[in-house]
């Protein structure tokens, strides 16, 4: 079986959008999104510096964007419901994972993200706070550490990695006081996301959410908050607001694909983040991460061979 991920924010780099632009209809369509949501994103995928694109408002619709046309390419040719097995993203990648799954058009997931983001921006700028990745240690070791602190396990990514938030002083707390047998890296982002920090965030979306139509998933659409097939497309709408301030469980989304039995998965642009945490969780599926159209042959091939096993009943 074929799983399709999309990556959240901190995939993005300078640059990263620049050969998508030349396959056809995709600059044109980069364009009409701008417009819609007015934000350049042909010159912040192709121009803008790293300092640029780390801003949350400007990363999260530059990421939405990349793995929609990325996912256009890669199934172009094929009736994706006849192929994908699976659809997820980590964190703002559930907003092109809800379109992969149908339960969004395109163009409300970039009107989403827009407002996402800048919700999101808002809320992180109105106090002190921030995100560390945890390395290594153990899981409920780690968990029942950073809850000491006061700080929130707001991604939990298996593989052994967890992203702490919370206040800047309880990061700092953590950077002097580490779990055992862990290593802490802080994060360059602008706040405390997946937390209660992000509650006004969500106000915002739910706001949002109302002017856009929503479909039930025709691909199966597993949640961040438990790893959970959601069936209902009202359901996948309410996740992915409260989702903003709860935190994402990538770990049990993995599980999930497992016990499913997923052979293969593809990470659409700019992959690389979640199918580093397959290799390391899943073992014995195969990976592949779209960085660029220079991958897009290979990934074809694993597409082509998974039409070819569901026209054969396999």
């Amino acid at each position: 079986m074929l799983v399709l991920v999309a990556p959240g924010q901190g995939a993005q780099k300078p640059g990263f959008l620049t050969p998508w632009l030349d396959l056809p209809g995709v600059a044109d369509r980069i364009r009409e999104w701008s417009e819609a949501i007015d934000l350049d994103l042909i010159y912040y995928g192709t121009e803008g510096t790293a300092e640029e694109i780390v801003d949350t408002a400007v990363a999260q619709p530059l990421l939405v964007a990349s793995a929609l046309v990325s996912t256009t390419a890669l199934l172009e040719d094929h009736e994706p419901t006849q192929i994908v097995g699976l659809t997820a993203g980590h964190s703002v990648g559930e907003l092109p994972a809800s379109v992969t799954a149908g339960v969004l058009s395109a163009e409300a997931a970039m009107s989403l993200v827009r407002t996402r983001g800048r919700a999101m921006a808002k809320a992180a700028a109105a106090s002190g706070t921030g995100m560390s990745a945890v390395l290594g240690g153990d899981s409920e070791t780690v968990t029942e550490h950073l809850a000491k602190l006061g700080l929130t396990a707001a991604n939990v990514n298996g593989a052994g990695q967890i992203v702490a938030a919370g206040t800047l002083e309880q990061l700092a707390a953590l950077n002097d006081d580490k779990p055992p047998e862990a290593r802490v890296r802080p994060l360059k982002v602008a706040g405390a996301f997946h937390t209660e920090h992000m509650a006004p965030a969500v106000a915002d979306l739910e706001t949002a959410i109302k002017e856009v139509t929503t479909r039930n998933p025709v691909i199966p659409f597993v949640s961040n908050r438990d790893g959970e097939v959601v069936s209902s497309g009202a359901e996948v709408a309410e996740r992915l607001i409260g989702q903003v301030a709860s935190p994402v469980r990538w770990d049990l989304c993995m599980e999930t694909f497992q016990n499913r039995e997923a052979s293969t998965v593809i990470e659409v642009c700019p992959g690389g983040t979640l199918t580093g945490l397959a290799k390391r969780a899943m073992s014995g599926v195969r990976t592949l991460a779209l960085k660029s159209p220079a991958d897009l042959d290979k990934a074809r091939a694993l597409v082509a061979e998974h039409a070819e096993s569901a026209e054969q009943g396999v």
